[in-house]
């Protein structure tokens, strides 16, 4: 039988077996789908890290109380012990490092916030930032009205505030906030700028954020450790320089200890990328494995089909098919079956991705190019590995003992 004879045939037999070929269909196209699905809910996690990262500022090293080699809680805070306090002095003397452009101290802390004039002003609860002049520069952040803290002594605090955009709405409505007082607990601020809209970044809502100077949040705390200090290198090959500086720095502030984390912005995404690389390749696996149940169907969907063709078989070896055309046919019929299920898998998987992107538009579900590749090829290595035994068990009828069972 020529190519053409042979494709011709087997599309044929795919077309007459509705239900058979409706069965193998859907399970390839469900296991297909799910790995293009799976995949890219991984892929968009891990896309939606990068972009939160990104978000914080660019050449970064953080600098955290307690020493742990991941995040700022270390074996102190696990054995009861008290982590030693990062102070401002602490955060100023990171400055020295030649390596240095710029860093800002932070303290975060929650507070109720009203607006200062009016016996019917509203009053709301949000996170308050204390920081420095140099902070709307280190994240990247821009001012939509007025102007950022000013500079000066940071131990020295002006009663001055700068609030994100849905504060001024929901505090003042339509009337210009640039002037105005707001409260926060006992202490009056006057606001002098106004962020752009930035939307959440790490789980903070820049929009509903408040930022006062840093002895003004240590002061509303009652508090002089910081939250942590953002260092930010003068070129990215300098980053590994500022890590060093800062980790020798605080260490001899700290009379030799080593009791704070340092880490790098680079280093904290890699970390997530590989663990959310990892995490999207196993579940990537897992929902392979719905194509080797798929692969089980053909197999038995083939077997049945070997049993009910008997005499067609018969008459194809009869009229002088060879054992060798005989499993090409059912192999062709394999691949095509694999082939539509693959390519209705990839669209269905493609559509449900369009549909978590509407749910969620702030992650950036995308299947990577290699589920897209990888999946329709296991799906058709999978037909034809499980029609093996089909194909060989037609491929050894004898044609006189399958015409006589007509």
């Amino acid at each position: 039988m020529r190519n053409a004879d042979l494709l011709q045939y087997a599309a044929r037999v795919v077309r007459c077996g509705v239900v058979r070929t409706a069965l193998v269909l859907l399970a390839m196209g469900i296991g297909v789908a799910a790995v293009v699905l799976v995949s890219a809910l991984g892929e968009g996690a891990r896309r939606y890290v990068a972009e939160q990262f990104g978000a914080l500022g660019t050449n970064l090293v953080i600098v955290l109380p307690g020493r742990s080699e991941t995040a700022g809680a270390g074996p102190a805070i696990a054995s009861g012990e008290t982590t030693r306090d990062i102070t401002l002095d602490d955060a100023l003397a990171l400055s020295r490092s030649l390596a240095v452009r710029r860093l800002a101290p932070l303290i975060v802390g929650l507070g109720a916030v009203r607006a200062a004039e009016g016996a019917d002003a509203r009053v709301r609860e949000g996170p308050v930032l204390g920081s420095t002049s140099d902070f709307l520069a280190v994240r990247n952040m821009t001012l939509s009205q007025g102007v950022f803290l000013p500079g000066g002594d940071p131990h020295h605090a002006a009663q001055v505030c700068v609030i994100g955009g849905t504060i001024a709405a929901e505090l003042f409505g339509t009337q210009p906030p640039l002037g105005r007082w707001l409260r926060i607990g006992d202490r009056r601020f006057r606001v002098i700028g106004v962020l752009a809209k930035q939307g959440t970044s790490l789980g903070l809502d820049t929009d509903e954020l408040v930022i006062v100077p840093i002895a003004a949040a240590q002061a509303l705390f009652n508090t002089e450790g910081l939250f942590r200090v953002l260092v930010e290198a003068k070129q990215r090959d300098q980053v590994p320089q500022a890590k060093a500086d800062a980790e020798a720095i605080m260490q001899q502030r700290h009379e030799g200890e080593r009791d704070v984390t340092v880490i790098t912005q680079d280093a904290v995404l890699a970390t997530f990328d590989r663990i959310l690389g990892t995490l999207t390749l196993a579940i990537g696996g897992l929902a392979a494995i719905s194509l080797a149940v798929a692969g089980i169907l053909v197999m038995n969907v083939m077997l049945i089909s070997v049993a009910q063709r008997r005499s067609e078989i018969g008459l194809l070896k009869a009229l002088g098919a060879t054992a060798a055309e005989i499993r090409r046919i059912f192999f062709s019929e394999a691949v095509l079956l694999a082939l539509g299920g693959a390519a209705a898998g990839v669209a269905v998987g493609l559509l449900g991705q369009q549909v978590l992107v509407a749910a969620f538009p702030n992650i950036p579900f995308a299947a990577p190019w290699w589920a897209l590749v990888a999946a329709p090829l296991t799906a058709i290595v999978t037909a034809v590995v499980f029609t093996v035994m089909p194909a060989r068990r037609a491929a050894k009828l004898d044609p006189v003992q399958a015409l006589s069972r007509r």
